[in-house]
């Protein structure tokens, strides 16, 4: 994308005559020297790179240490300390010189929300004749109310083991095949098929193998309630961090005419696994039958009924919002829109050493304070890109995603005119690295803008290190993506410089074993800064040169991919409109 073009050679036109002609045959032709090459253009400006300098080390510990602090109490969303981390956040706008984002001069985008704190019982039980099978809340078991109401039940419900529980006629794929699990519990599967790399991206997960598409896809049965088997490498992470994630009180949007589920429920592999043998099956070849398109949903003979409470919060947050208006005329109503969730987990249960904040200083005070440092640098710019710069703190990502769900489903720009969506979720707190991991490489033209500036950094683009986890659609660009905004979310690499090879995969890994969604995600002594700054620099580059691209070199999906549709559809409306 970024090449110039070599000069043309100038020819001076002349009448030669036949004896000149002749003689300068009879000369050995000297040899042409040769037209000098210009350097490729850099892929930034003099005035980027200056501007780049605004984002320090410093700058974002600083951030990191005051928005992961005991004083914002973990961020829950809908809390009093929600409120002040927004407050803050719209300061902190304010101080780099971005203009309010929302309408009357104010920098929050408020929405309702409704938190659910339910009392499930301490055991489920199943029963099959005259046997039962109970299960312990925490250690075998969690659960959640799927409706929004105060009292929640499940009546002589039928298990029904439905594989992956999934209907993808694209793939040729329906788990259900017609069956009537009206009423049902449905055990299910965690993750999509992997096995093949031409059936559902093989090892890539999709939004397919996604928890909250198996409890939609189970409303959509007109079940009762569904069970996802857990295992490590099924989820992504352990059983832990469904524990932390799904007790205490869930928060949701409103909700709307939608089909619910009474229960939304985890089981451990163990567990399911005497839930499968209670009725007369075998979990190894129920998970065998399911990996085939041929699979029929098979009835455990199993039945269970609860009850349950739920304490019902109606009350609200906000996504926090600021805007540096585009330098053209013609191009400053199109927008690059960074992203970052500024939500956490709040207060919850203390883990061995009695901490119960969960600070979230890597997930997601991280991000946020990369998203402020970003917007220093386009401050510092002689003049802002052609297009508009949108710094958007999401809210309540880890309720669901649910802040970026409401943005876009009530933008203040319309999607057609979102040129990107640049999503930070996390950072490098382990050093230098020669790589920067792409999660959903190979989907849009956006590519183009990472290779270079990573060329120019002497880096190397590699592809999720993690596909089967389904990072793509575990952060907030999915929902910039599924209304057709071309989207950029980067990882931190893994081949970090001056380390062994597999050190940095194992600094993920011990991450998420040990501190993702945990009390324990602070800000340490050890963390390291100068691989976040760098990243960073990266992903202020990037948006930088598509805010100054033509409008042929606009980040484009690539042909076929599954939020392609959704592009054309979006700048349809805008010809539409203006007709």
């Amino acid at each position: 994308m970024y090449t110039v073009s070599r000069p043309l050679r100038s020819l001076s036109t002349v009448i030669l005559s036949a004896a000149l002609l002749t003689a300068m045959a009879a000369c050995k032709p000297k040899e042409p020297k040769p037209v000098p090459t210009p350097e490729a253009a850099s892929p930034v400006s003099a005035e980027a790179k200056a501007a780049s300098a605004q984002i320090t080390g410093d700058y974002l510990r600083d951030q990191i240490t005051k928005f992961s602090s005991d004083e914002f109490e973990g961020r829950g969303p809908a809390t009093p300390a929600d409120a002040k981390a927004r407050q803050y956040l719209a300061d902190q706008l304010k101080d780099i010189g971005f203009a309010p984002a929302g309408s009357g001069d104010s920098y929050q985008q408020a929405f309702d929300v409704v938190g659910l704190t339910a009392q499930m019982p301490k055991q489920w039980s199943f029963k099959k004749g005259g046997k039962t099978a109970s299960f312990k809340w925490w250690d075998q078991y969690i659960a959640g109310s799927g409706v929004q109401a105060d009292k929640g039940s499940i009546k002589n419900a039928e298990v029904v083991f439905v594989g992956y529980g999934i209907q993808a006629p694209e793939f040729g794929w329906d788990d259900f095949k017609g069956q009537d699990l009206k009423g049902k519990v449905l055990l299910m599967l965690n993750n999509d098929p992997d096995w093949d790399p031409q059936l559902f991206a093989g090892d890539t997960r999709l939004y397919y193998g996604r928890w909250s598409y198996k409890y939609e896809s189970a409303a959509r049965q007109g079940a009762a309630g569904a069970i996802i088997i857990h295992t490590t490498p099924s989820a992504g992470y352990p059983f832990q961090v469904v524990q932390t994630s799904w007790t205490g009180e869930q928060v949701e949007l409103p909700a709307g005419p939608e089909p619910r589920i009474q229960v939304k429920s985890w089981l451990t592999e163990e567990a399911a696994r005497e839930l499968a043998t209670l009725g007369g099956q075998d979990l190894d070849k129920l998970t065998a039958a399911a990996k085939s398109k041929d699979f029929q949903p098979v009835p455990l003979g199993v039945t269970t009924s609860f009850d349950f409470k739920t304490k019902l919060n109606r009350s609200s947050t906000a996504n926090v919002y600021g805007v540096l208006k585009g330098s053209d005329p013609q191009l400053s109503d199109e927008y690059v829109i960074y992203t970052a969730h500024h939500d956490h987990l709040g207060v919850g249960e203390p883990d061995a050493e009695g901490d119960k904040i969960f600070n979230g200083a890597l997930d997601n005070a991280s991000g946020v304070a990369q998203l402020l440092a970003i917007g220093k640098a386009f401050k510092a710019l002689p003049q802002p890109p052609k297009r508009s710069v949108m710094l958007l703190f999401v809210a309540a990502e880890e309720q669901g995603l649910l802040g970026s769900q409401f943005y876009a489903q009530h933008p203040t720009v319309a999607p057609g005119k979102i040129t990107a969506n640049i999503n930070v979720d996390g950072g490098n707190i382990w050093g230098k690295a020669k790589d920067i991991v792409f999660v959903g490489k190979g989907k849009s033209s956006i590519d183009d803008y990472v290779d270079a500036i990573a060329k120019l950094q002497d880096r190397i683009v590699t592809p999720d290190q993690f596909p089967d986890r389904g990072f793509f659609y575990r952060s907030d660009q999915f929902n910039f993506a599924k209304i057709g905004v071309p989207a950029l979310y980067l990882d931190t690499g893994t081949q970090f410089i001056g380390k062994p090879e597999n050190w940095g995969k194992e600094q993920h890994e011990l991450y998420e074993a040990k501190h993702y969604h945990q009390p324990s995600d602070e800000i340490a002594a050890d963390w390291v800064f100068e691989g976040m700054v760098e990243d960073a620099q990266l992903l202020f580059y990037v948006g930088n040169n598509v805010g100054n691209a033509s409008a042929a070199d606009a980040p484009k999906w690539l042909p076929g991919d599954e939020f392609e549709a959704a592009r054309k559809e979006s700048q349809a409306q805008l010809t539409t409109k203006t007709e």
